[in-house]
């Protein structure tokens, strides 16, 4: 015999398996807050953000924020990558209602000590490849020598390669993004453990903005 405590949560899961959630979709690449269109969930999606600061020489020279469906097991994701001189971190958090507004996680401390990987080191604003002599000595938990390119298409049409160290975390991430205000874009990520597996450019604010839309979902 079931009981009451099985059948309500049996409902309940039917409930949750049928139920659309709607979401706000946006971007911003100035600030933690931004406004869009409402976007329809598929199953297993929750209403997330994706928070992103860059830094060049420990200084913070931008944020970013996107706002859309996430898969349940993407949220509270942190993960970081660093090139020489500059670094990336991004952390996300996810609500469960229409257009609710996750809170903001802290970005977690990393540790400075080295870990014994070295990687090799640059950055492209207009290609989807670089590389070079110039490696950088990797730290704390990011263990992996990583390759990440981003194409975007739409309105703006920009490819971007970086080479760096990065957590294990941002290697599992990747794939077709949704389109936000008639703009594509698509992230992969080539990861190796190995060490020594992207041009040296000067890192500018303007080019961590532009970065920083490839770390969208």
């Amino acid at each position: 015999m079931i009981s009451l405590t099985g059948i309500l949560s049996l409902l309940s899961a039917l409930a949750a398996t049928s139920y659309a959630l709607s979401c706000t979709q946006c971007v911003s690449t100035t600030s933690y807050s931004c406004s869009g269109s409402s976007v329809t969930c598929p199953p297993g999606y929750r209403c997330g953000s994706a928070y992103t600061e860059s830094s060049v020489s420990g200084e913070r020279v931008s944020v970013s924020l996107f706002r859309a469906c996430i898969a349940s097991h993407e949220c509270n994701f942190n993960g970081s990558l660093s090139i020489q001189h500059g670094k990336a971190k991004r952390v996300t958090s996810c609500c469960n209602t229409n257009h609710c507004t996750p809170t903001i996680p802290p970005f977690p401390t990393q540790s400075s000590d080295p870990n014994g990987v070295v990687c090799r080191s640059c950055i492209s604003a207009d290609s989807t490849w670089c590389y070079t002599s110039d490696t950088i000595q990797c730290t704390g938990d990011e263990n992996m020598c990583l390759l990440q390119t981003t194409k975007i298409r739409g309105s703006v049409s920009a490819s971007t390669a970086v080479r760096g160290c990065g957590t294990k975390s941002l290697c599992d991430l990747g794939g077709q993004l949704p389109d936000i205000s008639g703009l594509s874009l698509k992230t992969e990520f080539i990861c190796t453990s190995d060490g020594i597996r992207v041009c040296r450019v000067v890192l500018t604010p303007a080019i961590m903005c532009l970065l920083l839309l490839k770390w969208s979902f």
